[in-house]
């Protein structure tokens, strides 16, 4: 699944499924909107491309289920520019063939853990009351979210790509545990971007997922197709690390 919400360049290769996610209640540009069959469309605003997700994994069938965002895709190391470089169906089932997981190089924060990152950049009760739901709901998982909460790198993005069996059991235990943390945490005095935590929480999740189910797993580059500020970035995740949250405008 390509993720969208608004019109953009797509992929030629037919592996790839377009998908406007948070269509509910918006005019469509082409692409199927999430917003029929069973899904949650209109939870996009907290759940940013998991709804498409959510979608797919209900509405879809497939041999495997993948998730890419439309500015951000899997890709080789083809000469060429970056849309020349974006894996086709010969370079993933290649890959899986390897392993029955692809998922993005891990990013690493180096000076800060997952933890601090994330407590830094929102808030820290998101992920401590996602570790009560595992804790209550799914024990076996807190082992694993205790350990890569430590760790100062993960696989972000919420991008990857399973074998079905495998993604129809990770998105059945994920969305356990969001809808849970959805009827637990009080997001009403939340930013705009902050309230996409459900989006945000799932991203650490994934690496608890894989662990503690001990599945193997490859990793395949990933290239943000437009321009990237990496000095704006950095200065970012310096301030956002080292000014209390709420005083970073000051």
């Amino acid at each position: 699944m390509v993720a969208m919400h608004k019109p953009y360049r797509i992929p030629e290769d037919d592996i790839y499924y377009p998908v406007h996610v948070g269509a509910e209640g918006k005019a469509g540009f082409g692409p199927p909107g999430d917003d029929t069959g069973e899904n949650i469309s209109a939870k996009n605003p907290n759940y940013c491309e998991l709804t498409g997700l959510y979608w797919m994994w209900k509405n879809v069938k497939s041999d495997h289920l993948g998730l890419t965002h439309y500015r951000r895709h899997f890709v080789t190391g083809r000469y060429g520019d970056k849309w020349s470089k974006v894996a086709c169906r010969s370079d993933i089932e290649a890959k899986l063939k390897q392993a029955p997981i692809i998922l993005p190089p891990k990013r690493n924060y180096f000076i800060d853990t997952t933890y601090n990152q994330y407590a830094h950049a929102h808030h820290a009760i998101d992920l401590d009351t996602t570790r009560e739901i595992l804790k209550e709901k799914h024990p076996g998982y807190v082992a694993a979210f205790d350990s890569l909460m430590k760790k100062t790198s993960g696989h972000k993005f919420n991008m990857f790509i399973m074998r079905r069996d495998l993604a129809d059991a990770y998105c059945e235990w994920i969305f356990d545990v969001l809808f849970e943390l959805e009827k637990r945490l009080d997001i009403s005095n939340y930013s705009a971007n902050d309230a996409r935590v459900f989006g945000f929480v799932s991203e650490r999740l994934l690496d608890v997922w894989i662990a503690t189910n001990q599945l193997k797993y490859t990793e395949m580059t990933v290239a943000f197709m437009e321009k990237q500020n990496w000095l704006v970035k950095g200065w970012n995740f310096l301030k956002r690390k080292f000014v209390k949250k709420g005083e970073a405008g000051k």
